[in-house]
């Protein structure tokens, strides 16, 4: 790859809108190169996005439509690739300058094509490029004009790559730029050819001097290759003995000097295939050391034997045959074929001896002698019977044989003369005896293509014996054949079909399945007969859905059971009909004010019964005469929206349905109420009452609105609570659910005053507020624990004192003390109540330790406890851990006298 031209390259000025060209030019270089372009600098590429592209056949870039962001200086970036070595260079920048204008719109116009001609070698990738100029940019499709898109085809837009081309894809390929102003078109050829590939080739081969030897190749190619030979590298023409003929070589009467290497060469432009043979002509005296006659030959009483004579000889030696110093010649019993072999049939005792076989060409002779022995023939004792059975069952074919005893005697069995391999039969055929003689076949678990004819080989090395029986395995039918459909309407069809193998049991009836669009599992469908008789070959099919495409498909019993299904039919659609079922799911309610919200469920396809689907609503006021009409199309539609001033808040109406389609309406649904929309509560809740509970808790309540003021659902009530000097705007909020008429609210101050209101909601949003009341929560509980906790034992009771908490100014008062007490770790606690800061538990003769809490309690709710772990042999406090994180028990309360005991309700861990 040589450097760019020096020379600077000329600016280019185009109106803005307008498409561009810049050529490359790449300098002198070998093999191809790969082209990029640069804008600006070093490494801005541009990329290939449909409006820019760089032509790899040329180098050049094309801008389809050019814009704005395209001003700059462009530069042809070039590279080659050799082996592991790239090399790149770049040209003299040229400058694009646009002038602004109001870019028009014009028709496409073809600047990149690939050749008239493209040829190609069969195996390779090809490319043709393609691309225009035009406003707005265009689209780019391709097409093959004498034939279809091949999957071969990969890639898009301004380049069209065929990989692995073949002769199929060989034709005019046309592509097509389209804008909305227009397209423009540009037509090629593919042009497949082929290097020669051989389809015959010579072989090595060593021939007799004198004979004839004919020699074939052939190759394919395109063009088509030309054939010449080569004898030891030399050309060879037809010449005496010798014949030439394009892919042809004949030799007359061989002799030792045509021996040599030849070569069969095809060739074309695209290049050359060599099919290399030797030729070894040969001249050798009969010679038996490779072949001789066998030693001993074995052959059964009333039987045929076999006795090849092959010397190596070259000629073709001339053979005789004797037996001992008898010449035997051709006769009833005695046959000498023409490749020297010898035939004995219907042997007996008498033909034993030596026999001699006698080879002679002009080169030589020689002979060689094996000796016959005659044996008992193999005969089948016991034959295999024939039988008749039902799939699934087992079965034994009996074989038992006589042998001469001096001979192993082997089995075989085969099926329609194929051999049975019990290797490979999943189990179903199993030899049943280990026997000599007895050769029995088992079968289990018999299928349908165990049927035919058995045969049972009785073998030894001189002769075999054969005996054959007939199973038949019955079962369920075949699959039926042919499925077609006709006289297609609304709801039937008829079909027809062609009979299966009825498997050796009558085929007692049929049965129709069908699947369609909407699902892909097969139904059995109703028919008419209702029972089709096992020799019909045709049905009616009824209670179709209209406007619904089927397959369907025929399956065919008999006693044995239901068989395989036909293959389905095509795909067919039935007829329209009008609407038979009225939509469902009618309801609606909610929306604006002076709105009535009718809803439905959407009709599913099953229903739909035709193209032109929708529905149509009839409504009218609750008591009022006329109804009004609305036609909402669309299948999927679900909603439909009627505005009117005059409708009023939450007026009930009669509401009805129907659907339609293009055949026409199908039935009403019942009539339903439906309310219009409602508007918020026009009258508050009264006689609001708050009362603080704990220091972060107050119960709220009030009087219910009356049902009569209400313009919509009550959906329940919600209460406002804001803080003394603050806005009401800033309130929190807590919704109540049904008729209820009180609430618990927590998370509030302790010692803070509330202001309260009550409001009534519905969908339509929040009524009037209540007149607000006031309250204030009780101030918290101590925060200090019961402090010096000790105690004493006295028999069967433990006495606890502490010191009293004493409250402060801004803390509740002290009204008792709570005591939780748990025997160990796995005991229940309970709960104790004292007024006093004192308390008796009793406890067990043998107790030893309790853990114990204790906690002040008031208006404001429970402290913070104290937690120790009491000891019978200690009266001081000893503290668990820090009590200050403990969350107080929630606890339900149990009297007993004067002690109060409570069950703890949430586990407390100590």
């Amino acid at each position: 790859l040589q450097e760019f031209s020096a020379e600077e390259r000329d600016p280019v000025k185009i109106t803005e809108g307008w498409g561009v060209m810049f050529a490359c030019s790449p300098p002198p270089h070998y093999p191809g190169l790969s082209y990029r372009w640069l804008l600006n600098e070093f490494p801005n590429f541009i990329p290939a996005d449909g409006r820019r592209f760089v032509s790899q056949t040329t180098g050049n870039l094309y801008i389809a439509k050019t814009e704005a962001s395209d001003l700059g200086n462009y530069s042809c970036f070039a590279t080659s690739h050799i082996d592991f070595i790239t090399k790149s260079v770049f040209s003299k920048f040229s400058r694009l300058s646009l002038a602004a204008e109001d870019a028009r719109q014009y028709a496409p116009s073809i600047k990149a094509r690939f050749p008239a001609d493209t040829y190609a070698l069969a195996g390779q990738m090809v490319t043709l490029e393609c691309f225009a100029f035009g406003n707005p940019v265009p689209q780019i499709k391709w097409r093959k004009l004498d034939g279809s898109q091949s999957s071969k085809w990969i890639g898009s837009e301004p380049l069209l790559q065929i990989q692995d081309v073949g002769f199929e894809d060989e034709g005019t390929y046309e592509c097509e730029a389209e804008n909305i102003k227009g397209r423009d078109t540009y037509q090629g050829r593919i042009i497949i050819q082929a290097q020669p590939e051989w389809l015959e080739v010579i072989t090595d081969t060593e021939a007799d001097i004198g004979s004839d030897l004919r020699w074939s190749c052939a190759a394919a190619g395109k063009p088509r290759p030309t054939v010449r030979w080569l004898r030891d590298g030399q050309p060879l023409t037809s010449q005496n003995r010798i014949e030439v003929s394009g892919g042809e070589l004949r030799f007359s009467k061989l002799v030792l000097e045509d021996s040599g290497m030849y070569q069969c060469v095809a060739e074309n432009k695209h290049g050359t295939v060599y099919a290399s043979a030797e030729l070894t002509v040969q001249a050798l005296a009969p010679d038996f050391r490779l072949n001789p006659v066998k030693r001993l030959i074995p052959a059964a009483r009333s039987g045929k034997v076999i006795i090849p004579c092959q010397p190596r000889a070259a000629p073709k030696a001339t053979v005789l045959w004797t037996k001992g110093t008898e010449l035997l010649i051709n006769s009833s019993r005695v046959t000498i074929t023409a490749d020297g072999t010898l035939i004995l049939q219907n042997i007996s005792k008498s033909d034993e001896g030596k026999y001699t076989c006698f080879a002679e060409n002009f080169m030589g002779k020689a002979n060689s002698t094996g000796i016959l022995s005659v044996r008992d023939a193999t005969k089948i004792t016991l034959a295999p019977s024939s039988a008749d059975i039902n799939v699934g069952e087992n079965l034994t074919l009996q074989c038992h044989a006589s042998h001469d005893p001096t001979m192993d005697l082997t089995f075989t069995w085969s099926l329609d003369d194929f051999p049975i391999d019990f290797d490979k039969s999943e189990g179903h055929y199993r030899r049943a005896s280990v026997k000599e003689a007895i050769g029995d076949l088992s079968i289990f678990n018999t299928q349908l293509k165990h049927s035919g004819r058995y045969t049972c080989t009785a073998q030894t090395v001189v002769d075999s014996a054969s005996e054959s029986a007939m199973l038949t395995v019955r079962g369920p039918p075949g699959s039926p054949g042919g499925v077609v459909v006709r006289d297609i309407s609304d709801t039937t069809v008829q079909l027809s079909w062609s009979r299966g193998f009825d498997n050796h049991s009558p085929i007692a009836r049929y049965i129709v399945e069908a699947r369609t669009l909407l699902s892909s599992k097969w139904k059995q469908m109703r028919t008419n007969p209702v029972n089709i008789e096992g020799n019909a070959e045709t049905a009616q099919v009824v209670n179709l859905i209209p406007w619904m495409d089927y397959e369907f498909r025929v399956l065919a019993s008999n006693i044995l059971g239901v068989g395989e299904p036909s293959l389905p039919s095509s795909k067919i659609r039935t007829k329209e009909a009008a609407p038979t079922v009225a939509p469902s799911g009618l309801s609606g309610g909610g929306g604006a004010p002076n709105e009535l919200i009718i809803n439905w469920t959407p009709t599913l396809r099953d229903y739909q019964n035709g193209d032109g689907f929708g529905y149509i609503l009839s409504f009218r006021k609750k008591g009022t005469q006329g109804w009004l009409t609305a036609r909402v199309p669309h299948a999927e539609s679900l909603h439909y929206v009627y505005r009117n001033e005059s409708i009023g808040p939450y007026t009930p109406f009669e509401v009805k349905i129907r659907a339609y389609n293009r055949k026409g309406e199908g039935p009403e649904s019942l009539t339903a109420i439906v309310y219009s929309a409602e508007e918020e509560p026009k009258v508050a809740p009264f006689r609001v009452m708050a009362k603080a509970v704990l220091s972060s808790e107050m119960d709220v309540s009030w009087e219910p609105v009356e049902q009569g003021d209400m313009t919509g659902v009550l959906l329940g009530y919600e209460i406002r609570y804001w803080k003394d000097g603050d806005k009401e705007e800033a309130a929190d909020r807590v919704r109540t659910a049904g008729l209820v008429t009180s609430a618990h609210v927590t998370g509030l101050n302790p010692n803070t005053k509330y202001h309260v209101s009550v409001r009534a909601y519905n969908r339509a949003g929040t009524g009037p507020p209540s007149p607000s009341t006031n309250v204030t929560t009780t101030k918290p509980p101590p925060k200090r624990p019961p402090g010096n906790i000790s105690w004493t034992f006295s028999g069967s009771t433990v006495s606890i004192k502490w010191d009293p908490v004493v409250a402060k100014a801004d803390e509740s008062t002290v009204t008792g003390y709570k005591m939780l007490y748990r025997q160990d770790s796995h005991s229940a606690p309970t709960l104790y109540l004292a007024s006093k800061s004192r308390i008796d538990i009793p406890v067990p003769e043998d107790f030893t330790h309790a853990f114990v809490q204790i906690r002040v309690t008031g208006p404001g709710g429970d402290g913070i406890p104290a937690e120790v772990h009491i000891l019978r042999n200690s009266g001081t406090s000893m503290m668990v851990e820090d009590s200050v994180t403990r969350p107080a028990p929630h606890v339900a309360i149990i009297t007993t006298n004067s002690l109060v005991m409570v069950a703890l309700i949430s586990y407390l861990e100590l």
